[in-house]
């Protein structure tokens, strides 16, 4: 049918609109704000059918009317908000719902990313039990009642011995019935994303506003990878905790910095409820990198190297640049962790560099 022709072909449109200005949407952190359940609403400039647009009559125009050399010919530029109340239309922007799934292809598309392949089982099986029917035989804590007085009621009816004026029921034991279960075993996701942010005092809402943008993309990445995705959130400044999501993303910034209070807890949790042989594992850690101390660096680097890197798929840090972080701690990791294959290093200055930082980590560390 044309009518759906029309639409693949609008469906094109968008897409070729969103891969144009992916970068700039990359850095926006309005898109986050539109995000539903499964459907992310992207704004894109009006897409219009070609058409022709007369002008009014008698205005004036090439080759019309009084002019001097050198005057415009097309109308002059009017800032917004400014000018009286006119009767034209103004340009508009359209809102463009596009799936999670969809936005990930075009991601993918135009970052050139790889598909991941999980490491060890794709699904974990998880027993749950379901009531499916009705049997003559059972324990007492499972009695259907409703089924139990249906079934008495049609045999005292079927007999002739019900009485409209005394409407007793009594239950015999052939009118018993009994829910029965069955055990279904369920694929569960066994990919887990460990999101880590420095709060302390030098991170400001700029630099927190950088990593939840960024986070919003590597799950959406990730989420088109695993049919279902676990997230853990911890912060930390010089303690470390877990938190929600909103929790991660609100939290106002102060105190002092030790890193190893928050490695110390992503172990904790990741022997405790996500063993290795068992998950696909991707910590993403964020900071200014100011650390607290040298002798806290270390206690970092051996939490890396023996407990972390080992266990995980790809570890990602990344570098958000603060005005008062000494960010020494990216380079720490450089010249001390450089042979680690998944351990993936990104400096993030400012916004515009948001689509590089994640070109980086999901290009390189799948």
């Amino acid at each position: 049918m044309k009518i759906q022709q029309d639409h693949a072909r609008y469906k094109r449109i968008v897409r070729g609109k969103i891969r144009q200005n992916l970068r700039r949407y990359m850095s926006r952190g309005d898109l986050i704000a539109r995000k539903g359940k499964d459907l992310v609403t992207i704004p894109i400039p009006q897409i219009e059918i070609p058409r022709f647009r007369f002008g009014m009559k008698n205005t004036g125009g090439v080759s019309q009317g009084d002019g001097e050399p050198g005057d415009s010919l097309g109308p002059g530029e009017q800032q917004p908000g400014s000018g009286q109340a006119g009767d034209q239309p103004g340009e508009h922007q359209l809102e463009a719902e596009v799936t999670i799934e969809e936005l990930a292809e075009i991601m993918a598309e135009e970052l050139e990313l790889p598909r991941i392949q999980p490491r060890g089982k794709e699904l974990i099986e998880s027993a749950k039990e379901r009531y499916t029917g009705i049997s003559p035989v059972g324990p007492d804590s499972l009695r259907h009642f409703k089924r139990t007085y249906r079934r008495a009621l049609k045999r005292t009816i079927a007999s002739g011995t019900y009485n409209l004026d005394d409407p007793v029921v009594i239950p015999v034991r052939q009118d018993m019935r009994y829910r029965t279960w069955r055990i279904d075993t369920q694929p569960r996701s066994n990919a887990v994303i460990i999101y880590m942010m420095d709060v302390s005092g030098s991170m400001g809402e700029e630099q927190k506003e950088i990593v939840r943008i960024e986070s919003f993309w590597i799950d959406t990445w990730l989420q088109s990878q695993y049919k279902g995705i676990e997230s853990v959130y911890i912060i930390h400044d010089a303690t470390a905790r877990r938190v929600d999501r909103e929790t991660f993303f609100r939290t106002r910034e102060s105190g002092g910095t030790m890193i190893s209070s928050a490695y110390k807890l992503c172990e904790r949790i990741l022997e405790e409820e996500y063993p290795a042989e068992e998950w696909n594992v991707y910590p993403f850690h964020f900071s200014d990198g100011d650390n607290w101390s040298v002798d806290d660096t270390q206690e970092c680097i051996r939490l890396l190297r023996e407990q972390l890197l080992p266990a995980v798929n790809m570890f990602g840090y990344g570098q958000v640049e603060s005005p008062y972080g000494s960010g020494q701690f990216i380079r720490d990791l450089r010249k001390t962790l450089d042979e680690a294959e998944n351990l993936i290093l990104s400096e993030i200055p400012n916004r515009d560099s948001i689509y590089d930082s994640i070109r980086t980590f999901l290009k390189k560390g799948m």
